[in-house]
């Protein structure tokens, strides 16, 4: 993470590897002191103000600055090279995967993302092998995966979903496959 001490109004607290700094404005200038002690100090920085979270979904390793990244990115007023640069970099081991994306875009037009795990439909499709799901929902089927691979995205999709455990995860996962046509051999939720 990355704070700026500079032109600050507020103050706030943030820990950072369970170790502590003291910082006092003194005079229109930033003073560090000394820590009271040295397992602990306390970082007191300034809070940028978030102006605008734009959420998009982008091909792993291959934004650009052209449409739909440069249309989305560009009246929020950030560097569109650099922020490509940055999410091709960041996302260069998810090749051939559709990234979900938050930016947060900043008062002073820095930006900051995280990236997500792949939707669970994009998941779903490419362990069946089909480029898109049922028209019909759950009243035709389109194709069929296992309980492995059921697992396997549910495992992947876990940090992103609102479960605690696997089996939960597994769950949310077969409902999205079963409104999409695909069938789970040998599962019942």
């Amino acid at each position: 993470m990355y704070f700026s001490l500079h032109n600050c109004k507020k103050y706030d607290i943030i820990l950072i590897a369970s170790m502590y700094v003291y910082i006092e404005k003194v005079g229109g200038a930033d003073k560090l002191l000394e820590p009271q002690r040295k397992r602990r100090e306390m970082f007191f920085v300034t809070k940028k103000e978030i102006t605008k979270k734009i959420k998009l979904q982008i091909p792993a390793g291959k934004a650009t600055p052209a449409p739909p990244v440069g249309t989305v990115l560009g009246p929020a007023g950030i560097n569109l090279q650099e922020f490509c640069t940055k999410f091709n970099d960041a996302s260069r081991d998810k090749m051939g995967d559709v990234l979900p994306v938050e930016i947060n875009v900043y008062e002073d037009r820095t930006f900051d993302f995280v990236l997500k795990t792949p939707p669970a439909a994009f998941l779903l499709m490419k362990a069946a092998g089909i480029k898109k799901g049922s028209s019909k929902g759950k009243n035709e089927k389109v194709a069929t995966i296992t309980v492995d691979q059921l697992r396997q995205i549910a495992e992947t999709k876990l940090p992103d979903l609102n479960a605690y455990t696997v089996e939960e995860a597994m769950k949310i996962v077969a409902g999205t496959a079963k409104n999409m046509g695909i069938e789970i051999k040998d599962y019942e939720a």
